[in-house]
């Protein structure tokens, strides 16, 4: 990749597609929580409100970034709207939900940062291949990883939980650790697995760096959806070798299959923590669920407004509090959350949004596989994985809800709309029928 051209006058000039690129590898990094949320709390590792605030101010370059580059590719933008007018209304949502919020002001503020991760969403959508995306998550989230196993070298005080002393690394949570190894750990694994883009052994290094820091940070829910995303990898990667009845047999055949899983998880997983020692609360995760579900069932319309009920604005939230001992930021489930935040409505949305994004994914992947639509299939099913025990939906300045995003809006900017074709949104970009040697990341979307 060529940074600099050279004008006719001879001056040298920064080419536009590279102020994307790193524009974009930039957001991401930061919308990660890696470096500064550490570097500002305190020795219990906990944010104080002005250093919150200050936080916050890291989300200002990557709005005005995002709003730079869309302003410049109006045209795929709103072709981009149009094909995903669910998603549309799921971000209005947010909004909306100020009328009725428990505490109107937190709605309205993270409802606009949602609305800007949302528009970043679109940017990295429009602007950027499914190949030449992984590779830009493999290197933001390379530095990051990488960046840990250093510090806990280095400063291994820093590095580690003040009370468990499992490894956080550079961000402010071991679970967060966890979250980011695990992803990187699919996008290292598939760039190794996939030899024409170029970069295997850095691929190798990364997916061990990975590794580490995933068995290092101990975080059960990284490792459940580690483990999720490799079984759902070998799915996807057969599902386009099989055709017509036989394909059909083998997508019902996995449905029945998850949904065995998930009922015998539902009836036996209790049992089996207690019987191998392990804590069956899930880290106290179970008794904060069942008084979730009474407010829940209590507010079941309407919820109490985006992001609203865990607010030192809500008595309730006071009351949680106080019987569990603790003060969870949130549900500790995302889909929880969402029924919280804006009732049966929202989540019957949500789930249409999703249910629409997997099916889409599948029909790319079965009939444009070399295009690089395998590891947005998997990450997609890996974040619901992580919402189980985790509350990951439609967070504001999240590289993680951004990059969810991401794979629902590609999936219908790309969808396809006649049996044998792969829509092409813009006239200029070209496609073609085999892999490149390596990915050129100065290439606009195919």
């Amino acid at each position: 990749m060529t940074s600099m051209t050279e004008r006719a006058d001879g001056r040298l000039t920064l080419r536009w597609r590279t102020i994307e690129l790193w524009g974009a590898g930039v957001c991401l990094l930061l919308q990660t929580g890696a470096f500064f949320p550490l570097l500002m709390a305190g020795p219990e590792g906990e944010l104080s409100d002005a250093g919150k605030a200050k936080l916050r101010l890291l989300s200002l370059p990557v709005y005005a970034f995002t709003l730079l580059i869309l302003s410049q590719n109006v045209r795929p933008f709103l072709i981009a709207l149009a094909r995903n007018v669910p998603l549309q209304l799921l971000t209005l949502l947010p909004l909306v939900s100020v009328v009725w919020s428990v505490s109107p002001s937190t709605t309205l503020r993270r409802a606009i940062g949602l609305l800007f991760s949302i528009l970043l969403a679109y940017l990295l959508a429009i602007r950027f291949t499914p190949r030449q995306l992984l590779l830009l998550m493999m290197i933001s989230l390379g530095i990051c990883i990488v960046a840990s196993l250093g510090i806990v070298v280095v400063s291994p005080r820093y590095a580690r939980m003040p009370l468990d002393g499992s490894i956080r690394g550079v961000f402010l949570n071991k679970n967060t650790l966890g979250w980011y190894a695990s992803i990187l750990v699919l996008v290292s694994a598939v760039v190794a697995i996939d030899g024409s883009m170029g970069f295997r052994r850095t691929a190798l290094f990364l997916l061990f760096a990975g590794l580490a820091c995933l068995a290092g940070s101990t975080s059960m829910t990284a490792i459940i959806a580690t483990t999720s995303a490799a079984c759902v990898y070998v799915i996807y990667s057969a599902l386009p070798k099989v055709r017509g009845v036989t394909r059909v047999v083998f997508v019902l055949v996995t449905i029945q299959v998850a949904a065995l899983i998930l009922v015998v998880l539902h009836e036996f997983l209790v049992p089996l923590l207690v019987a191998l020692g392990k804590d069956a609360t899930l880290t106290g995760r179970v008794p904060l669920w069942e008084l979730v579900d009474v407010e829940i069932s209590r507010h079941l319309l309407l919820g109490f407004g985006f992001q609203s009920f865990w607010t030192e604005a809500n008595p309730l939230a006071w009351t949680i509090w106080a019987k569990v001992g603790w003060t969870p930021p949130h549900a500790h489930n995302g889909y929880r959350d969402i029924l919280l935040s804006f009732g049966v409505g929202g989540i019957v949305l949500f789930a249409g949004v999703v249910i629409r994004a997997i099916h889409q994914g599948a029909v790319l992947q079965c009939r444009a596989p070399q295009e690089g639509w395998l590891w947005l299939n998997v990450f997609l099913i890996m974040v619901l994985v992580m919402n189980l025990t985790e509350s990951l939906f439609l967070n504001q300045n999240d590289c993680i809800a951004t990059m969810f995003a991401v794979a629902i809006i590609m999936f219908s900017y790309y969808a396809p709309v006649r049996t044998d074709q792969v829509v092409r949104p813009t006239p200029e970009r070209v496609s073609s029928t085999t892999p490149p040697p390596a990915i050129d990341l100065d290439e606009k979307n195919p």
